[in-house]
């Protein structure tokens, strides 16, 4: 099986184009954005595939675009991948998860997680954020920092912003403790994101603003949020993998912080 379909942009969804290699088979999907990752988004993949985590979730690529031959059709589907979603559209991290969640609830997925492309989290944890799910969790941030989780050669600049600055406003705004805030590998009930409250897809949320504002607004209307423990693993040598430049990235993350504890983003 595969089917394509192209989509038009209307409000809070960019266009975009999807090819499902295999039918709905999992009650949870996880979605992963990336572009041009290369070699890394191959690894997690395959890392993905000795844990055989395509058995509890549909694992579906949200790419920006990609030109490095990393999202090729034959080598995704021998790694498991259940569908490709490719944006057509602007925007950047914000809306391919626009575009991934408007699809993932279409499709009738009953809770989405998230995990970054390049590879620096244990993507053999996914069992552990479908645990809470079930519980009855809507909000669940993976943590480096609680008990039983591992920060590993994580950059001293990282160490420091998340610990002392991003975590304590995003706590702030959440009313609720959280200690790994940047971390993008968490999961989301399908009650949250389809609360009238919440209202994720806007066009306002174009970079990373979707994920500051979906840390905190979940306690914020009375749903329950939790921490479990994951791992995030830094390369000893070489370039950071980042899409965030030190200075013009910080500064906008930053700004996107106070904004979202003013409620700049609520409905």
């Amino acid at each position: 099986m595969t089917d394509r379909k192209e989509f038009e942009r209307k409000q809070g969804i960019p266009r975009f184009e999807s090819t499902e290699y295999f039918e709905k088979n999992a009650a949870y999907v996880l979605l992963i954005p990336v572009i041009n990752e290369g070699a890394r988004i191959i690894a997690e993949l395959e890392r993905a595939q000795k844990y055989n985590i395509a058995s509890c979730v549909d694992i579906v690529i949200c790419d920006g675009g990609s030109t490095d031959g990393s999202t090729e059709e034959k080598r995704l589907k021998e790694l498991g991948v259940n569908t490709l979603l490719v944006k057509k559209d602007i925007g950047k991290q914000g809306a391919q998860l626009r575009m991934g969640i408007w699809w993932a609830l279409e499709r009738g997925y009953q809770g989405i997680i998230t995990i970054d492309g390049n590879n620096k989290d244990s993507i053999e944890d996914v069992p552990r954020f479908i645990e809470k799910l079930k519980e009855g969790y809507d909000f669940i941030q993976g943590s480096r920092f609680v008990k039983g989780g591992k920060a590993i050669n994580t950059p001293l600049v990282r160490l420091v912003s998340v610990r002392l600055l991003h975590a304590p406003i995003i706590s702030l705004t959440a009313h609720q403790h959280f200690t790994d805030t940047t971390n993008a590998y968490r999961a989301y009930s399908k009650r949250y994101l389809s609360d009238s409250r919440v209202q994720p897809l806007r066009d306002v949320f174009m970079t990373y603003e979707l994920l500051a504002y979906l840390s905190t607004r979940a306690t914020q209307i009375g749903m329950r949020a939790c921490e479990i423990p994951v791992t995030r693993s830094y390369p000893k040598r070489g370039k950071t993998p980042t899409k965030i430049s030190f200075f013009k990235g910080n500064f906008e993350l930053l700004k996107i912080l106070f904004k979202n504890m003013v409620g700049a983003y609520n409905p």
